[in-house]
């Protein structure tokens, strides 16, 4: 028999469950779910543009994983913001950012882009909250993952060099140190520490060059000093929020096949990505969690090395890049573009369980005269449809496409489903069969009002 605390606890999430139905069957406007929105691909999918525009329904979009290595472009009318660290809603007034502990944190990418930020008009101080358990990178960091790209017989993995994975590695070597021991004045030890361990490591490469420790210790001490105010148990804050009956929406960066456990490893980001990842990088449990959204292009793009079973190489790839203007958001370097993969799509709807999908950039497919989809893999001379773990195996995958008729006009300007070309609405139509995911929404163009839902869909049941 079920007692005592536990009884009670299923109870009130029995309760829960039962008054978002009500709220949502009678409209009430004073409830919302929690959702995750995440990449359902390699990353680059147009996840602030759908986070910022979902956001304006939400009190909070909390920021679970991931450094200033991965950026979000969002345009409102003539203006573009590029976000690195702090979440999109904080484009919206009133909506809360909270960039949680799973993040890595490097304080002057920090005060640079909130100075950027606020220099457009932004109020981000009146609207960031930071979590004291988040790890923070020091330039040393950067200067051990140039070290680890660049040794001989290692194969690059084509890292941004941002000190992101290096900052992971010392988190879970447990020698990190976190925003709670920068704000409060106790890391200089820890710090010095650290920063010989690195100097050590440095000198095993030959790098001779010497840091000036003493001045990088006195800048983070003044970056402590700006991020003080901000910096809180944020785990805490949207539990409390949620308590409130307040909503949050919870964002990824990269994607799925960046996750550290699901992705093609070695060939990944150093955290979660997966919608798991929401949960650890936040301190927000599963129970709490209504909706998992994640984003598609209409095709598919990577950056980096690894293997990519459907990369077009041709020129047909250059023109898609080109087309779709695949070039990083922070980096600036070119995306490897090529064409929807069904299998992999399939594979992280499993690892994520996705409600519904969120289609972006279908407007970059509009001159084509036919568009091939990979439906499937030929591995050893057999047909499959599952992912295969290991990087040799995802290398040596041959796609097989269906080719589907393009629509050859434009969908911009389009702001309704029905009323997409014929070809198009099939096209929507074939991923949603082939994945086996309810398509909710698809994006033509990078402004907010260039985005339409589908009428009925999961996804327009959540956001209500």
């Amino acid at each position: 028999m079920i007692q005592g605390r536990n009884r009670k606890w299923l109870i009130l999430q029995g309760f829960r469950r039962m008054r978002y139905n009500c709220a949502f069957w009678a409209g009430e406007p004073n409830f919302m779910s929690n959702l995750i929105v995440l990449g359902a691909q390699w990353g680059d999918e147009g996840k602030g543009k759908i986070v910022d525009l979902l956001s304006e329904k939400f009190d909070a979009v909390a920021r679970y994983q991931g450094g200033h290595n991965a950026g979000h472009t969002v345009f409102i009318g003539d203006r573009k913001f590029i976000l690195k660290l702090i979440p999109s809603g904080v484009l919206r007034p009133g909506v809360l950012a909270v960039i949680g502990n799973g993040v890595v944190i490097d304080p002057a990418a920090l005060l640079s882009e909130m100075q950027g930020l606020e220099e457009a008009g932004i109020n981000v101080r009146s609207q960031l909250k930071i979590s004291n358990r988040a790890h923070v990178i020091f330039p040393f960091h950067r200067t051990i993952e140039k070290i680890s790209e660049g040794r001989d017989n290692r194969v690059a993995i084509g890292t941004t060099s941002r000190g992101i994975g290096p900052c992971y590695e010392d988190k879970i070597a447990r020698r990190g140190i976190r925003i709670a021991d920068l704000v409060e004045r106790n890391f200089e030890e820890h710090y010095r520490s650290l920063a010989e361990d690195k100097q050590l490591i440095a000198s095993a490469f030959n790098i001779s060059e010497r840091v000036d420790f003493d001045e990088i210790l006195a800048q983070y001490k003044q970056f402590a000093e700006a991020i003080r105010p901000l910096a809180c148990d944020t785990a805490h804050l949207l539990n409390r929020m949620i308590r409130e009956g307040k909503s949050i929406l919870f964002e990824g960066a990269q994607g799925t096949m960046l996750d550290i456990d699901f992705g093609t490893y070695p060939f990944v980001t150093s955290s979660s990505a997966a919608a798991g990842g929401a949960c650890t990088g936040t301190g927000v449990p599963p129970t709490h969690i209504d909706g998992i959204i994640g984003v598609s292009k209409a095709y598919i793009t990577r950056v980096g090395a690894g293997p990519f079973p459907s990369e077009d190489t041709t020129e047909l790839g250059d023109k898609i890049r080109i087309a779709g203007n695949e070039f990083g958001s922070v980096t600036g370097r070119p995306r490897r573009c090529g064409w929807f993969d069904v299998p992999l799509l399939r594979y992280t709807a499993e690892v994520n369980g996705f409600d519904s999908l969120v289609i972006t950039k279908m407007d970059v497919l509009d001159e084509l005269d036919e568009i091939p989809v990979c439906v499937a893999y030929e591995l050893d001379g057999q047909r499959t449809e599952l992912m295969p773990a290991s990087t040799s195996r995802v290398s040596a995958i041959k796609p097989v496409y269906e080719r589907l008729p393009g629509w050859k006009q434009s969908t911009r300007g389009v702001s309704r489903i029905v009323d997409l070309p014929l070809q198009a609405r099939k096209y929507v139509d074939f991923l949603e069969s082939k994945t086996g995911v309810e398509i909710g929404s698809v994006s033509n163009g990078p402004e907010r009002n260039e985005t339409m839902f589908v009428a009925g869909s999961k996804l327009e049941k959540l956001l209500r």
